[in-house]
């Protein structure tokens, strides 16, 4: 009968225990401020906007992130991502300003960058130097992730994507404004 009382409180302490440790810690972590981290990196610009003050982004950084071995995680985290790259592609602008062309460029480089999975990262910096993105418009940007995406198929031996309807498979979604 002990050993009962055992199994149940067992965990119910140890619950107990790591809830006490993260309310304790993210306490003292927000009494850091996270104010002053916030608006050391942002200025006031005339009381209306917060603009950020950063540097331009760098195409030419190497991989961030280390090796992931969980092929689980791996194939996870790339499912996902894609399905992020598609929709973002599907819902770019037909007609890109100067900004949402650099915006989206630097998106991806960045990515390629901190992409979690450092092997990764760095096949797909070496696609982004042979196919630099492709900006100009949603169907130049959304052809130019399908023809990615199957080049990272064609690498893992996957079934190559049509992408003569890849606007079908994401659509936009998008609301007419008038």
């Amino acid at each position: 009968m002990k050993r009962n009382h055992l199994k149940v409180a067992a965990p119910c302490l140890l619950l107990l225990f790591f809830g006490i440790c993260w309310f304790f810690y993210s306490t003292q972590h927000d009494s850091i401020g996270h104010d002053s981290i916030l608006t050391s990196t942002l200025t006031d610009n005339n009381d209306k906007n917060l603009v950020w003050q950063g540097q331009d982004v760098s195409h030419d950084g190497g991989v961030v992130m280390a090796h992931l071995g969980n092929a689980t995680a791996k194939a996870e985290l790339g499912r996902s991502t894609w399905k992020l790259l598609h929709t973002m592609m599907s819902r770019y602008p037909e007609q890109p300003t100067a900004d949402e062309r650099t915006a989206l460029d630097q998106f991806i480089h960045l990515l390629s960058r901190l992409y979690p999975c450092g092997e990764c990262a760095e096949h797909f910096q070496k696609l982004l130097k042979l196919y630099p993105p492709q900006t100009s418009s949603r169907i130049a940007a959304s052809q130019w992730a399908c023809a990615v995406h199957n080049k990272v198929n064609e690498r893992l031996g996957k079934l190559i994507f049509d992408c003569s309807d890849i606007e079908a498979k994401y659509p936009c979604g998008c609301e007419s404004v008038e």
